[in-house]
Order: structure tokens, then sequence, then C-alpha cells
């Protein structure tokens, strides 16, 4: 006869009565974090902002919290999400004060909704990057950019768990873009490009491997920040996909 299975002793845990989705971002130093680091500063920030979470069932509960599409560890990023599940209606407003004065300095809650229904990483299709190449001029990663979209097909090999890939980044260029720009080190060309997620997505330092190897610019690895991420627009751009 099998043995009966274990039932966690205690009350059921209070049901979700509504999901919140928050737009967060990772600035200067936080971009290091790894997506690990963030869940468990968000934890202990719901904590901190008395938040009343809804709990999952079992021995091992825990806050439910789902993630969409995270930029990869040491990418700046104003557009990250995650969806809340709370036990009593909360202000959207109050949730976005209250768990950003709990959170570290450079991880920051942009804004939050009451989730539509649907599944939000259905609405995260295509990402907005800014690649910023400090010291070169405009012309010279222009020259990089109209190499790599001349091309059908550009193989970059990503190191998988199950042994190197290799990946085909041009089709999911969508649109790039080189302008000038810069900072208070100096001057610098910023090329920005929109890329439509695939399994896997690329990623912005493959673009960047991708643009030195289809031409004969000797770029830099740039600084790279996720702009914005969302469903695409007739014109090509992201539309919010809180609004």
């Amino acid at each position: 006869m099998a043995a009966a299975r274990r039932v966690p002793e205690g009350p059921a845990p209070d049901p979700a009565v509504q999901k919140l989705r928050v737009r967060y971002a990772k600035r200067g130093r936080m971009r290091f974090t790894s997506s690990r680091d963030f869940q468990r500063a968000l934890e202990r920030a719901l904590r901190l902002a008395q938040v009343p979470m809804a709990y999952s069932a079992g021995f091992h509960p825990h806050p439910k919290v789902s993630y969409a599409n995270a930029a990869p560890t040491g990418v700046a990023s104003e557009a990250e999400y995650a969806e809340l599940s709370v036990t009593r209606v909360i202000d959207a407003d109050q949730l976005v004060q209250s768990l950003d004065a709990a959170l570290p300095d450079g991880l920051d809650i942009v804004d939050a909704v009451e989730a539509a229904p649907g599944a939000l990483a259905d609405l995260l299709v295509a990402s907005r990057w800014q690649l910023s190449f400090p010291g070169l001029s405009v012309e010279q990663v222009q020259q990089a950019v109209d190499a790599f979209l001349a091309q059908e097909s550009v193989e970059v090999t990503r190191m998988m768990k199950q042994g190197p890939r290799a990946i085909d980044v041009r089709p999911p260029v969508l649109l790039a873009e080189v302008v000038a720009g810069g900072d208070t080190h100096g001057p610098a060309a910023v090329l920005l490009v929109t890329i439509r997620h695939t399994t896997p997505t690329v990623r912005p330092a493959e673009i960047w491997t991708a643009l030195r190897g289809v031409s004969e610019v000797d770029l830099p690895r740039p600084a790279s920040t996720r702009l914005a991420q969302g469903r695409l627009g007739e014109d090509g751009t992201l539309l919010d996909p809180l609004r």
C-alpha cells in the first residue's frame, strides 16, 4: 500500500485577490546584480514594506512573484518587470513609494499597475537597447552597423550548459541607428537597437561581437542599457506593457 502523502499542518495560505505588475530599474553598480540577487533583495523589501503578499502552499511557502525576461548580469536596465500577487487590494502608487524606499539605491521601482488579463511575458515582444561607445565617432560605429545590416545571417557562439551553440543574431535586429552622445567622461557614439525576443534571446554583448566580426572597425566593449520592453507598434516603436 502506497504511503500516505504528507500534508503541511496549519491553515491554508490566504488566497490572492489582486495582481500588480511592477517596472523596476537596475542602475549604476546594481547592474552587476544577478536575477537571483534581485529576487532576494525584492523579497526582503516586500517584508520591510509590509506588502500583504500571497504565498504558495506546501512545506516551503514562498511569496508569489513572477519575473519576465530579466536583463543579463552586468547590463543596466530601465525596463525590468515582475508580477506580484497580494492578499488584499492595495494602491499601485503607494506600492511604488513604499517598495522603492525599502530597496537599495540603484534597484528602483519605476511604475506599478493592477495587472490586466493575460500573461505579462506575452506583452514583452522586443527590447530597445542603448550601446554606448566612448571615444568613437558616429561614422566609425555607423560603418560597422552598415556592414552588419547588409548581412542576411550573422552567427555568434554562446556557451550553453550543453556546450557551445551558434546563434544567428541578424534576424532579430529590427531597427538600428547611431547617434551622437556622451557624458561627463566625454563624447561617445551611441547605437540604439531594437531586438525582437527569440529563444534564446539575443544579448547586447552578442550584437557587439557580431559588429566586430563583420566589420574592420575595432569596437571597444560598450556600456549597455535596456531602455524599454514591450509590444511592437506599427512604426517599430515599443508600446508600454503596463498601459
